[in-house]
């Protein structure tokens, strides 16, 4: 079996254009409608926005690769690169990083791919990893780059990458085509789908490409909207792991990535979707605290400010009495009574009995 890079046709994809058309006008036309939503956002709620939709592609790239990150300490991380107000946490080598790449790529969304971003990016990525032979560079052992699948004892090869002696070469057409593709107007769906498969199957770094592949499409992305907060492509694709997974396997065998590129499509189109849910959710809390800002004690603004913090699924599970307790440190008589009030007045609803009460924001369905 020949894999894609030895066939005497690599790389020229091909696909069938017409089956673009349609996905690429929604894609903008939902690009309009986020940009007009965030003209009315306020200057505060959108650097909410910013961190949000940052933090969660951090988190959600790493929990693609099963890496588990901690979400105050990327949110802190965050805040405080982009200049905002942070609780002065200390984040790990892992939250500094993934932070790190994201913010990057959100300041630099513009600008052409360069081999010095993406070995910086490696860096962010790989920051505090000691088991690694390069970091910040291609690879370079000769052993086979390869992705398997299965039970240790009986591992499937289900794809093998370039070797490393041929991955510099490999790069260097890779970047020319990424920028190259982009200013001949490429369409941004396929340039961005593509930009991804593209990299994922050169494989170049010893570790890490998942997670800059995607950074990659993200910013293809960006570019083709011109704006540097438009899609939130990782939190999407983690939701269904296994679809994505199985996309990048089926089209590592043949030129023609059709169906690729239109599962790709698809999936951008749905993180278009959880941004604009998003923007509504920010639109929500302001009107929130209009509402009831002078009804909420100092306990209550703060566990309310927690539950939107979570974003629009709230709590997994719901808010208990004794997340409550935790958050605003007070005693249970208090809390009980805060969250009785709270109920009373709307800011919050009520759903169960007994120990298997919870607590939701208005606006979250239940």
């Amino acid at each position: 079996m020949k894999w894609i890079w030895e066939r005497p046709d690599w790389p020229n994809f091909t696909f069938d254009a017409a089956a673009f058309i349609h996905l690429e006008r929604e894609f903008h036309r939902n690009t309009g409608l986020i940009l007009g939503s965030l003209s009315g956002v306020s200057s505060e709620d959108a650097d909410e926005l910013r961190v949000t939709l940052l933090s969660n592609e951090a988190l959600d790239t790493s929990k693609i690769e099963g890496e588990i990150l901690d979400r105050d300490s990327v949110q802190s991380s965050i805040r405080g690169q982009l200049g905002l107000q942070t609780d002065g946490r200390r984040s790990g080598p892992k939250e500094t990083g993934a932070s790190r790449m994201m913010v990057d790529l959100y300041r630099s969304y513009s600008e052409p791919l360069d081999q010095e971003r993406l070995f910086s990016w490696h860096q962010m990525v790989m920051n505090g990893r000691v088991d690694l032979e390069i970091i910040g560079g291609y690879r370079v052992h000769e052993d086979p780059m390869q992705i398997v699948s299965g039970r240790f004892d009986l591992p499937q090869v289900f794809y093998e990458a370039p070797p490393s002696h041929r991955v510099p070469s490999e790069m260097e057409n890779y970047l020319l085509w990424f920028n190259r593709a982009f200013n001949e107007g490429m369409p941004t769906l396929v340039h961005a789908g593509l930009a991804h498969l593209f990299f994922e199957l050169i494989h170049p770094f010893e570790d890490g490409n998942g997670r800059i592949g995607r950074a990659i499409a993200e910013k293809a992305l960006a570019m083709g909207a011109k704006h540097p907060l438009i899609t939130s492509l990782s939190s999407t694709l983690e939701r269904n792991k296994k679809a994505y997974y199985h996309g990048l396997e089926r089209a590592n065998g043949s030129p023609d990535v059709t169906d690729w590129l239109v599962y790709f499509s698809g999936e951008v189109l749905k993180a278009q979707g959880h941004v604009q849910q998003l923007i509504l959710f920010i639109v929500e809390k302001a009107r929130y605290f209009e509402q009831f800002r002078d009804q909420l004690n100092g306990r209550q603004s703060k566990v309310a400010l927690r539950l939107f913090r979570e974003g629009p699924a709230g709590f997994h599970g719901g808010l208990s009495a004794e997340n409550y307790i935790r958050i605003s440190k007070t005693s249970p008589a208090t809390a009980t009574r805060d969250l009785a009030e709270m109920v009373a007045i709307g800011a919050l609803k009520k759903t169960g009995k007994l120990r298997h009460t919870r607590y939701y924001l208005p606006m979250v369905e239940v």
